[in-house]
């Protein structure tokens, strides 16, 4: 069996798109992926982050928002910008073998009313599943079935 690819999300709070994301590719890649999120600042995981991933079963609470600096000794197989300011912050991270950039807009500046900002969310959620399903999940085969 191969070692998991070791993969950091990446945007600028921390608190939205790269949670979502992190959540996603834990729970579609399973062992095949050690998976982390950090953000140039850390603030907190944004509730209807936490609500958009919960439609899909997936739980994504327990999550705290991080800073770049503990991650940046680490070795990864995939470092992965998911907005614009992220990308521009961090040109180059050190230990990433590949680095890839995902411009998303950013759920939190929605607007409106409660519906209306869980639907950015939702789009945006959907928008991280369709690129990690594209790109990252084909990258190592499927385990064995039992």
């Amino acid at each position: 069996m191969q070692r998991p690819l070791r993969v950091l999300f990446v945007c600028t709070h921390n608190s939205a798109r790269s949670q979502m994301a992190e959540g996603l590719l834990r729970a579609l890649g399973g062992p095949r992926f050690t998976v982390f999120s950090a953000g140039t600042e850390a603030t907190q995981v944004r509730p209807l982050a936490i609500a958009a991933m919960a439609e899909l079963g997936i739980d994504i609470s327990g999550h705290t928002s991080k800073t770049l600096e503990p991650f940046l000794g680490e070795p990864f197989d995939y470092v992965i910008t998911v907005c614009d300011a992220a990308n521009e912050a961090c040109p180059y991270f050190p230990g990433a073998a590949v680095r890839l950039h995902w411009s998303l807009p950013d759920p939190a500046a929605a607007t409106g009313s409660e519906a209306e900002q869980l639907a950015v969310y939702r789009r945006v959620r959907d928008d991280l599943r369709t690129r990690i399903e594209r790109e990252l999940l084909p990258l190592v085969a499927s385990p064995a079935p039992n």
